[in-house]
């Protein structure tokens, strides 16, 4: 009977998650269509070298300290005090908003500094003041949204990633009919504005559906207790962020040394990071559900020794993953140059989705394997594999592009995805046993 309530419980929030990750990604897929359009493709190729500095404060402020709640409020949910739960997340909110703070105020005094010596682009600046504002709204409905995660009820996380994605278009859109009236058109500045709706959008849900609440227990042990788990995948996240961002940055500068000016750089990394990568990683909407609510499902198997349960949920998964990424591969070899060529408009869009579809069941499978791991208290193990894969990643962009252009790019992403994945299958099969 508990073997059926924890896998209707899983599928539940798999499915609630799932859908609101698809309404979101849909929405997405025409925002990136209508960007393309709007601010072509060296404006997409700006606004994507702000996602590095985006994924690195992230991971700083909210990344580790949301996974640490889940799996904290995933332990400790057995207990009938749901207010020793809540004490996680309010120790999670004051470390959180506390280092968005500080972020922010770092990034609006050294944006200069950081466009003109690490983006490489000084149109980055006013982007990343409008930024800086981001953070503290995101980091409130991370927290909120990673305690949700830890009681396995999704239905706020959903609400809020919705709410997130709509005002995030919905604002951009508008701001687009204004300045259309005008006779003015649209800047990379209305993007990163849309961003700053969006965490906004998503705070204003969460608190609202939060509210305020009782708590009970010592709040030096649960910080502590919180700290032990945020502080390696806080570490982990930002290790990994630090070395994806060496290599987004890389590309525009080793496409230059390959033989193309600054703009045919951006234009190229704009339409692979922004329109190929965008189908690609559209599948992940499912994969990502179930990753998020399979973290706190093994740690409470995990802190129950429920060994048998773990296996189950771990085979069924990685099964599951793999039969969605074959799937998605012939789907985008047999549709890949018609999205290039009729939806974005760009055949060179076209050409990276037929060459990157061959990743889809490694890509889908490796954010699982990762959540599996840190369920299992190894967030080591994951650093070491996604370390490895950006290694190797990087090597490629380093040696290959100057020689034989994006396509060296494109080959060490099919590369590192087999590596890790095969590692990582390797090690999970050695812990079961």
């Amino acid at each position: 009977m508990n073997h059926l309530l924890h896998r209707n419980t899983l599928v539940t929030g798999t499915v609630l998650l799932t859908t609101a990750g698809l309404l979101s990604r849909v929405i997405g897929f025409f925002y990136k269509i209508f960007l393309s359009r709007t601010i072509g493709a060296e404006g997409l190729g700006i606004y994507q070298l702000l996602f590095p500095v985006m994924a690195l404060c992230f991971s700083l402020t909210s990344a580790g300290i949301q996974t640490a709640i889940s799996k904290c409020v995933a332990e400790e949910s057995g207990v009938p005090t749901p207010a020793r739960a809540r004490l996680y997340l309010y120790c999670g909110l004051l470390f959180s908003v506390s280092l968005s703070l500080l972020l922010g105020v770092f990034l609006w005094n050294y944006a200069t500094w950081i466009s003109a010596f690490f983006l490489g682009d000084l149109r980055c600046a006013p982007l990343l003041r409008i930024l800086a504002f981001s953070y503290i709204p995101c980091s409130i409905h991370s927290c909120i949204n990673g305690y949700y995660y830890g009681l396995k009820k999704s239905l706020v996380p959903s609400l809020s990633q919705l709410a997130e994605q709509c005002a995030r278009v919905g604002g951009v859109y508008l701001i687009y009919l204004i300045l259309q009236e005008k006779g003015m058109g649209i800047t990379v500045s209305a993007a990163v504005l849309g961003i700053f709706f969006g965490e906004f959008a998503g705070m204003l849900v969460s608190l609202s559906a939060m509210g305020c609440g009782k708590w009970e227990g010592s709040i030096s042990s649960s910080a502590k207790a919180l700290l032990q788990m945020a502080f390696p995948v806080t570490a982990n996240r930002l290790f990994l962020t630090l070395f994806s961002g060496v290599e987004n940055l890389l590309i525009p500068r080793q496409l230059r040394l390959f033989g193309y000016t600054q703009k045919e750089a951006l234009s190229i990394y704009g339409i692979l990071t922004g329109m190929a990568l965008s189908v690609i990683l559209f599948p992940t909407v499912l994969t990502n559900s179930v990753s998020v609510l399979l973290l706190p499902t093994i740690s409470q198997a995990k802190a129950s020794h429920n060994t048998a349960r773990n296996h189950r949920a771990v085979r069924a998964t990685v099964e599951c993953c793999l039969a969605l990424g074959l799937l998605c591969t012939v789907m985008l070899l047999l549709s890949g140059s018609f999205i290039g060529n009729r939806i974005f408009k760009n055949s060179l869009s076209g050409t990276f989705i037929l060459t990157l579809s061959w990743i889809c069941p490694f890509l889908y499978l490796g954010s699982t394997l990762n959540s599996i791991f840190h369920g299992l208290g190894k967030p080591l193990t994951t650093l070491l594999l996604n370390l490895s894969a950006c290694g190797i990643r990087i090597l490629f962009i380093f040696f290959l592009i100057p020689t034989v252009g994006i396509r060296g790019y494109l080959t060490g992403l099919l590369v590192s995805q087999i590596v890790s994945c095969s590692a990582a299958l390797f090690l999970l099969y050695r812990c079961a046993s």
